[in-house]
């Protein structure tokens, strides 16, 4: 169990992915309260705790009691992701939690891939 203390607040949270994506849940988001959430790994692991985790993220911003707009950024493409936001739409808005979908890319020498810019 983790000790009652209050939360932390941060501008940018970076949720971790593969097996330690399990050990974000509700709790976290009531203890870690950010502007800001990446959602990254791209993985078989991640997808099938994706659900769970972004479900925790409502139940946990639920509890803050206060106006905070709340940014979740997905840095990869998922079927999860779609699901979970036509069908928390609504929920998403009155929590105020926006989800950032990019169309815009980054080419770095030989490669290029999906980018987002974020301003604080």
């Amino acid at each position: 169990a983790v000790p009652p203390g209050p939360p932390v607040y941060v501008d940018l949270a970076y949720l971790p992915g593969s097996w330690s994506a399990r050990t974000v849940d509700e709790e976290f988001f009531r203890r870690v309260r950010s502007l800001c959430y990446v959602v990254s790994g791209d993985d078989h692991l991640k997808e099938g705790v994706l659900r769970s985790l972004l479900d925790a993220l409502l139940a946990g911003k639920h509890q803050w009691g206060t106006d905070i707009q709340v940014t979740l950024i997905p840095t990869f493409d998922s079927l999860v992701m779609h699901e979970w936001y036509q069908e928390t739409h609504d929920r998403q808005q009155e929590l105020g939690i926006t989800v950032l979908g990019s169309n815009s890319t980054v080419a770095m020498q030989d490669e290029t891939f999906p980018a987002c810019k974020v301003e604080f």
